[in-house]
């Protein structure tokens, strides 16, 4: 259920997303993962945040954003993410930032279910680029023009999970 309520000066909508749900009531499969688009730019100003819930391992390509910083919060599960040189370990409560113009690389390597919430600040054509990819139910292709045409730059493969 999504509602939309003033605050209480009435100036700025309040906007409520139930757990579990996308803002459009949507479903955006990813082969292993479905995300929710929870806020979107209309919704703000420029930001777009989905949640990612895994039920099996793996992530992206290696890729970097031209223009969007993208802020990773693990809710549960295990994941790995590579930013630059720097490896990280992210277990529930943990949370990174991954500057633009950097690559970076992520996966789920739980066993169990996996969930992220991830901001792209400003959003720019993630939330088309998501809209697209979603629509075969499968991981984003490495197509690198289909990359950047959403303001990325593809870099390699997913992580090789052992």
């Amino acid at each position: 259920m999504n509602t939309i309520t003033r605050s209480p000066g009435g100036e700025s909508p309040v906007l409520v997303v139930a757990a579990g749900e996308d803002r459009f009531g949507e479903h955006r499969g990813l082969g292993i993962s479905v995300i929710a688009f929870k806020v979107v730019p209309q919704d703000s100003s420029g930001l777009l945040i989905i949640e990612n819930t895994f039920h099996a391992k793996g992530g992206p390509a290696r890729h970097l954003h031209f223009e969007q910083d993208e802020w990773f919060y693990a809710v549960e599960g295990e994941f790995i993410i590579e930013v630059g040189q720097e490896r990280i370990r992210m277990n529930p409560g943990d949370s990174l930032m991954a500057p633009r113009r950097v690559p970076h690389v992520w996966a789920h390597i739980g066993d169990a279910r996996g969930r992220m919430l991830i901001a792209f600040m400003p959003a720019g054509q993630m939330e088309a680029f998501f809209r697209e990819v979603t629509r075969a139910d499968a991981m984003p292709p490495q197509d690198p023009a289909l990359w950047r045409a959403h303001g990325m730059e593809l870099l390699g493969p997913p992580l090789a999970l052992d």
